[in-house]
């Protein structure tokens, strides 16, 4: 019996060490999301059409850059560009001269793409028009007044000759997504049931509630606009940097270099636009 008991202690004995031993071994690092060792990347928000936050974040990021750590610095614009604000011809403008002068990608955003399809379609084009395309179109030299008194068919004829082929050039060649290292750059979400690398192009341009609502992590944190937000919505497996640009007066900037982030915003006021740094470091 004294046996037994002093094998069932001894075996106790054991299980509790290696209990303890599991306890104590050390646990794995958590790894940090990150882009590539060496790269910076500025994502800006959509724009749609307000020129002067556009300008304003632009030299905001000109400056940060020069000011911070060296890197292979790249501007990545997550879509709609255009629509709703009113100098949606002078944003284009921009953004193709900026990408004239230092690494820029763009990414293709549903208004960009109703847009295009808007030379070819009466039913787009009318639907372009209620979401923002009046402005655009006008931005580009005709008047309220003149647009007005075209029929569908009328506006797509002077569509064509309104708007500079390089414009249309620049649109039509968009990106759909940016992989870059743990994160990944598009204009509306993912559907979260698909592999990063089979995603349709209709879901990245147009995607919302499946995508907003999904709670768990992704192979990758989704950085993206479309959806606006008061304020960033970062919920850790994805970003919204959409802070309303022509609504609310604020543009947003993303900035990540190795595992930081922060952010740039152009803030306008009553009429006056500032500067706004929050998070991190350069």
């Amino acid at each position: 019996m004294r046996l037994a008991a002093l094998c069932f202690g001894a075996i106790l004995t054991t299980m509790l060490n290696s209990i303890l031993q599991i306890f104590r071994r050390p646990k794995a690092p958590v790894k940090l999301t990150a882009v590539p060792e060496g790269e910076r990347y500025y994502v800006v928000g959509d724009v749609h059409g307000r020129l002067d936050l556009f300008d304003a974040l632009r030299g905001a990021i000109e400056e940060d850059e020069s000011a911070a750590a060296q890197a292979n610095s790249t501007v990545v614009l997550l879509g709609d560009l255009i629509d709703r604000g009113p100098q949606s011809a002078g944003v284009i403008a921009a953004a193709r001269e900026w990408r004239g002068q230092r690494p820029l990608r763009c990414l293709a955003g549903n208004h960009e793409e109703m847009f295009l399809d808007s030379f070819e379609d009466k039913d787009v084009l009318r639907h372009f028009l209620k979401h923002g395309g009046r402005e655009t179109i006008m931005s580009y030299g005709i008047s309220r007044k003149d647009l007005d008194a075209l029929t569908l068919g009328e506006l797509q004829d002077e569509l064509a000759r309104l708007i500079p082929q390089g414009d249309r050039d620049f649109l039509q060649s968009l990106d759909e997504m940016i992989v870059a290292g743990d994160y990944v750059f598009v204009h509306a979400g993912v559907d979260p049931s698909r592999a990063i690398e089979d995603q349709s192009r209709s879901d990245l341009l147009w995607i919302r509630e499946r995508f907003l609502r999904h709670p768990d992590p992704l192979s990758h944190v989704i950085v993206h606009g479309h959806t606006i937000f008061e304020d960033i919505e970062d919920r850790g497996h994805r970003i919204g940097i959409d802070t309303g640009a022509f609504r609310t007066g604020v543009l947003t900037a993303l900035v990540l270099y190795g595992t930081q982030q922060r952010y740039i915003q152009a803030v306008e006021t009553d009429g006056t636009i500032t500067i706004r740094h929050t998070g991190g470091t350069t």
